[in-house]
């Protein structure tokens, strides 16, 4: 009869460490919106000291390692996230994201499509792999151009993909 009230007991206390580290990503979540860089990276190195290999807070480490302009950290906690954790999408879509800003597209191309297989219907990714691919057609017709300046059709395909992808850029 006491094993119950122990299991209720220790259902209880599992429920609410699960709450409290809930309630430390939305902490932080909300500390990297708000620019607040080394408040939320405090708390990050501090969760991460117990949980070192946590693939959710080395995420927002992440997140706020590029928040400070520190675009090659951000960049390799992001790959050894993805070496670490492969069959989740967000390291690899967030990889593409700072390729992407680094023009390194063939490096963008092969995280978006690991992104997409760790999980077909990610939608974030599949529109990130969509704007790669534009931005690597943009690249073509403007060497296109280069080598013929007058082609009229490949000027209007270059124009057109230039004021798209302007469009996307939040």
């Amino acid at each position: 009869m006491r094993l119950i009230p122990s299991l209720i007991l220790s259902c209880v206390l599992l429920s609410l460490a699960t709450l409290a580290r809930a309630d430390m990503y939305t902490d932080v979540n909300r500390l990297i919106q708000a620019g607040n860089w080394p408040q939320a990276l405090e708390q990050v190195q501090l969760r991460l000291k117990t949980a070192p290999t946590d693939p959710q807070m080395r995420l927002l480490l992440s997140r706020i390692q590029d928040g400070q302009g520190q675009t090659d950290a951000a960049l390799d906690t992001l790959q050894a996230l993805t070496q670490n954790f492969p069959e989740l999408p967000e390291p690899h879509n967030n990889l593409a994201a700072l390729l992407v800003r680094q023009n390194r597209y063939a490096e963008a191309l092969t995280a978006l499509e690991a992104a997409i297989q760790a999980r077909p219907d990610y939608a974030i990714a599949l529109e990130n792999l969509g704007d790669v691919h534009a931005a690597l057609a943009r690249e073509a017709y403007a060497k296109a151009l280069k080598a013929g300046p007058a082609q009229t059709r490949v000027q209007n395909k270059h124009l057109t993909l230039d004021q798209m992808l302007k469009n996307t850029t939040p």
